[in-house]
């Protein structure tokens, strides 16, 4: 069952401020077992339970890609990248031009080595490359539907490795609103202690827009982001796929509270949940709610974050659903 959503999901293109797709698949899994609602800025949200706010758990709907900015005279596709994505993985990639006529594949080309006379081999900056969807002229380019401000992601593969792995672009952090999804299925028919929301949320790759938002309408007592832990370095310790969900305790955006991560690993040990640790880079959506509530980073392993390779261990998975659930009955 988590394969097979995690298959559909990741499939589903979506880069920041262009989420719709996600939003819509997410309703479709959420309404037969809740209500719902959307905010302005695009938010997909569920709340469970009445009175105080007792705690937000939040995970982004976006992924990183590329924004169509000019369509050049020979056909060819400029663009500007949306998120982190390291320049050496645009070249000689295959993409999906997403328009509003529908998807076009599309290539990101480079000099082939036998013409490479130079023979420099260095990355190129991602502004001196173009994507190649076969059109000859700009009018050609048109008439296939592409337009600026289109956009392009990487073209989506998935792959189980040895029935213990998933391997795919976008697990960042489709992974994330697998695990809110299937903890909503499994909460909305209990008496809860407290209102709980669960947020799917928009723009965390270019700046936690979408939880910004959330910050100015909700004050809970908790805020915890269900976000990829980037592993496996001398920079984040321990922490590997296959030993369990992982408290992010520490990353480039916050000292997440101390209690909260402490208090977290108590109820996983006690409810006998695969834990683990750790520090990492990057930001989660929890850190702008510092100011407010005690927060806290829920995660999996993730290797090649960012990448089109993108892995984590079911298990951890599963673990990280199980330590979500505990929280919403065991926090204070």
């Amino acid at each position: 069952m988590l394969v097979q959503m995690l298959r559909e999901i990741t499939q589903i293109p979506g880069i920041s401020g262009y989420e719709s797709k996600t939003r819509a698949k997410l309703i479709e899994w959420i309404e037969p077992y809740t209500n719902y609602k959307i905010d302005p800025i695009g938010n997909l949200i569920v709340e469970l339970g009445e009175g105080e706010e007792k705690a937000i758990f939040m995970a982004h709907m976006d992924e990183i890609g590329l924004l169509i900015t000019r369509i050049t005279s020979d056909g060819k596709l400029k663009f500007r990248k949306v998120g982190g994505i390291d320049d050496r993985l645009l070249l000689g990639r295959h993409v999906k031009v997403i328009t509003e006529k529908g998807t076009l594949d599309g290539v990101i080309g480079v000099t082939p080595v036998h013409l490479n006379i130079e023979r420099k081999f260095d990355t190129i900056p991602w502004h001196a490359l173009e994507i190649d969807i076969g059109a000859e002229s700009k009018e050609e380019a048109e008439k296939m539907g592409v337009r600026v401000l289109d956009f392009a992601v990487f073209k989506k593969h998935f792959s189980v490795l040895n029935n213990k792995y998933i391997a795919a672009r976008s697990l960042d952090d489709r992974f994330g609103v697998v695990a809110l999804v299937e903890a909503i299925k499994d909460l909305v028919d209990h008496d809860l202690d407290g209102k709980y929301i669960f947020a799917f949320t928009v723009q965390e790759e270019i700046g936690l827009k979408g939880a910004r938002f959330l910050a100015n309408t909700y004050s809970p007592k908790y805020a915890i982001a269900v976000d990829s832990f980037a592993c496996c370095s001398f920079l984040t310790g321990d922490v590997k796929p296959g030993n369990g969900a992982v408290i992010r305790a520490v990353d480039n955006s916050a000292i997440y509270t101390p209690s909260l991560a402490r208090k977290t690993l108590e109820i996983a040990q006690k409810n006998n949940i695969s834990i683990q640790i750790g520090v990492t880079g990057g930001g989660t959506d929890a850190s702008v709610f510092e100011a407010k509530s005690q927060t806290l980073a829920l995660s999996v392993p993730l290797r090649y974050l960012h990448s089109e390779a993108e892995m984590l261990h079911i298990s951890d998975l599963k673990a990280l659903i199980k330590l979500i659930e505990a929280l919403v009955f065991e926090l204070e």
